[in-house]
């Protein structure tokens, strides 16, 4: 007999890292570490597509800056950086008012209402950020997750001849060399499909594989995408098209990036935007538990629709039982004239 895969009662917030959950950039503790001028590697950075153009080159910009910290690395100022130093600087990453323990409390908000319990109601978060994935993953944030998509890097990298090898040798000393994964603003689209069809859950399931919307285990309509900036348009526009909400947020201190939210509502791109505060009081908490119980409200809604659709009516007597004989008796009974009729 066929089945849904999924019940479709999970709700899923969706979080950009970078000016989204922190004030800057996740790599600032690992330059520090290590002494190197942070604003004049994202210079060099910015300007390495142009450069190696005039030399023939074509370089993808989404991996630009993982190419130009391999290049720290071989050439000596981030000599020896590896994934266990990585997950240690993640430690450092300072996060904006309210977090890391918003994510609790917004899982707590799908408790809120009875109903919401007796339909089993819950509440996921998943970062998507073209950052460095053991950074978020060693940072404040990481265990109040439920799934993480960044970039990889690769150590101990395999050689010419591995497949023939019965053991592969490991270095204590081993640094990242290869770049394993990149997260860029157009490949977020990927991951936000995995979330909607439950990959990330169920490995059987291919990304790429046609599938109903009913049989998907996250709606998008069950989406919030939470992000800072134009860079996350085509994550917005995902979300937004398929029923679910787009939110941005924005440095308080920060007067540009207040208008290029204003820009970003205006266009149509997200549904509102707020400060970049997830205080208990906040503008933004408010606006993210009034829309998680809109979507819950829609949940019960859509379940107990389906249940009333699928039930079956009881059966009945075929010859009328003494009671409904008299009911029927009585309706058919003529009624006294009224001068109110």
């Amino acid at each position: 007999m066929a089945s849904t895969l999924f019940t479709q009662n999970i709700i899923a917030c969706i979080w950009d890292f970078d000016k989204t959950l922190i004030p800057g950039y996740m790599q600032a503790p690992l330059f520090r570490r290590y002494g190197i001028d942070e604003s004049n590697f994202w210079a060099e950075t910015n300007k390495l597509v142009e450069t190696y153009k005039k030399r023939g080159y074509h370089l993808s910009p989404e991996i630009s800056y993982l190419n130009h910290l391999l290049t720290y690395v071989l050439a000596g100022p981030l000599g020896g950086l590896n994934n266990k130093i990585l997950q240690e600087c993640g430690a450092e990453i300072g996060f904006y008012p309210g977090l890391p323990d918003f994510f609790d409390r917004a899982k707590g908000f799908v408790h809120e209402r009875p109903e919401y319990v007796k339909h089993e109601i819950s509440l996921e978060h998943y970062i998507v950020s073209t950052g460095i994935a053991s950074m978020v993953r060693g940072s404040a944030i990481a265990k109040h997750t439920d799934g993480i998509w960044a970039c990889e890097f690769i150590e101990n990298l395999l050689q010419p001849g591995f497949l023939k090898q019965k053991e592969l040798a490991l270095s204590a000393e081993s640094e990242i060399a290869q770049i394993g994964l990149v997260i860029d603003n157009t490949t977020k689209t990927r991951a936000i499909f995995e979330i909607n069809k439950g990959t990330n859950k169920n490995p059987a399931i291919d990304v790429n594989a046609m599938m109903a919307a009913g049989d998907r285990r996250i709606p998008f309509q069950n989406m919030i995408y939470i992000a800072d900036g134009p860079s996350d348009v085509p994550s917005f526009s995902v979300v937004k098209s398929g029923g679910g909400r787009a939110y941005g947020v924005y440095n308080p201190a920060d007067a540009a990036e207040f208008a290029q939210n204003d820009r970003l509502r205006q266009s149509g791109r997200i549904d509102h935007y707020g400060p970049a505060d997830y205080t208990a009081s906040s503008n933004t908490t408010q606006w993210l538990r009034m829309h998680i119980h809109q979507i819950c409200d829609r949940i019960v809604t859509d379940r107990e629709a389906a249940v009333l659709l699928k039930a079956a009516k009881p059966p009945r007597h075929l010859t009328a039982t003494p009671e409904e004989e008299a009911a029927t008796r009585h309706a058919k009974a003529p009624k006294q004239a009224s001068f109110l009729e």
